[in-house]
């Protein structure tokens, strides 16, 4: 295969697919959980039906890369995004009580799709190229925030089914085209990079590996707290009559899109522990929290909720995963990191999950504050492991 830059029409026609792709998720994140609450169902079900989604994702993301070492990229993914047009169109035509199995569906689908793009990347760009490549396709993925939605929103005061359902036709068909031509590698991609069992057999060393620990623990917590800003920020917004949720969003999609692209190259790649800065956007997301906790008394002010969460959720990640590549033992790399992504996956899930009961049982803003406290024990955790973690490097 012809090694391609990153900036090469055949790479700007994989970061177009991966906007495509996860525009429909953008838009269903936002007016699911509206159709749902409108439908009668309470906090705890809307939360297990978002959380669905990440978790079929982190279950199959395994099966995913088994898959892509056994069959080409290209059939499977035109296949896969048949599969996601069928799934977007029935999201339009259905009602609440398919939603639950839909969600799983597309999150499988999403952990193909991830995998796909990902390995592609990582066989067309050459070495020095690859962090850049990668880094771009992340913002693709980002990229839908700034719109998905404020159109969702708009999908929503019209009204109209017939819109809705013209919209998810036409991402659905925009997306199949564009993955049906998209140059990727025909070939088997990778070696399967680990499965479901190396996952679990992984879990052992969480115990004995405590940098692994600690950096899966803060995820599992910060990404608990962004998983319920993603799942009930609307529904809160839309029951107080405060702040326009698609207002928010698109400014924490913009903060997380401006970052992750102006300031990429001062994420940190010296395999060094960073503690102020990691605590730094601990705090920064417990802040976001819990000034949404207060959004009644805030007013127009809940808004800067979305900028201290936006740098959370921008540098957070690549710096722990960056720290990680550097620090776990290289005969164990793949799987040790697929149990650290897992992490995120889990935790994104479980702020739909667990955080839709919390709410159900007592409010959105007991939940929001829950979740503040969430963030400061992540941030306590880093304090205390300040000396441990900065010794890893050396230890490894």
């Amino acid at each position: 295969m012809v090694v391609q830059g990153p900036f090469s029409s055949v790479q700007i026609k994989l970061y177009l697919l991966a906007v495509l792709f996860f525009s429909a998720n953008a838009v269903l994140t936002v007016i699911l959980p509206l159709q749902s609450d409108a439908q009668g169902m309470g906090q705890g079900e809307i939360g297990l039906m978002m959380g669905s989604y990440m978790l079929t994702c982190m279950l199959f993301r395994p099966w995913a890369g088994q898959w892509l070492s056994r069959y080409g990229a290209l059939a499977i993914m035109r296949i896969l995004l048949l599969v996601h047009a069928v799934c977007l169109v029935l999201f339009a035509v259905t009602g609440t009580d398919s939603y639950l199995w839909l969600r799983a569906l597309q999150g499988a689908v999403t952990a193909f799709f991830s995998m796909i793009m990902q390995l592609a990347m990582v066989t067309m760009l050459s070495a020095k190229d690859r962090a850049q490549g990668m880094s771009l396709y992340t913002l693709s993925t980002m990229i839908p925030q700034l719109f998905g939605p404020m159109a969702a929103l708009f999908l929503w005061e019209t009204g109209e089914p017939s819109l809705y359902l013209g919209v998810m036709i036409a991402l659905s068909v925009t997306t199949w085209l564009t993955g049906f031509l998209a140059p990727l590698p025909a070939a088997p991609l990778g070696e399967g990079s680990y499965t479901f069992r190396d996952m679990l057999g992984s879990t052992a060393q969480l115990w004995r590996n405590r940098t692994l620990l600690v950096c899966s623990v803060v995820m599992l917590l910060a990404s608990c707290m962004f998983g319920a800003v993603s799942t009930f920020l609307p529904l809160y917004m839309e029951k107080t009559g405060t702040g326009h949720a698609g207002y928010y969003l698109m400014l924490q999609g913009l903060v997380v899109v401006v970052c992750r692209f102006v300031l990429r190259k001062h994420i940190p790649s010296d395999g060094s522990w960073h503690t102020g800065l990691i605590a730094g956007l601990l705090l920064s997301a417990a802040a976001g929290s819990l000034l949404l906790s207060m959004m009644e008394s805030l007013g127009a002010l809940v808004y800067v909720s979305a900028v201290c969460n936006g740098l959370a959720v921008a540098f957070l990640y690549p710096t722990l995963v960056t720290y990680l590549s550097f620090v776990l033992p290289s005969r164990s790399r793949a799987v040790l990191l697929g149990l650290f992504i897992s992490s995120y996956d889990l935790g994104f899930s479980s702020g739909g999950l667990f955080m839709g009961m919390l709410a159900q049982t007592i409010s959105y803003s007991g939940m929001f504050t829950f979740c503040a406290w969430l963030g400061l024990s992540a941030f306590i955790l880093v304090l205390m492991n300040k000396k441990r973690m900065s010794t890893s490097k050396a230890e490894s």
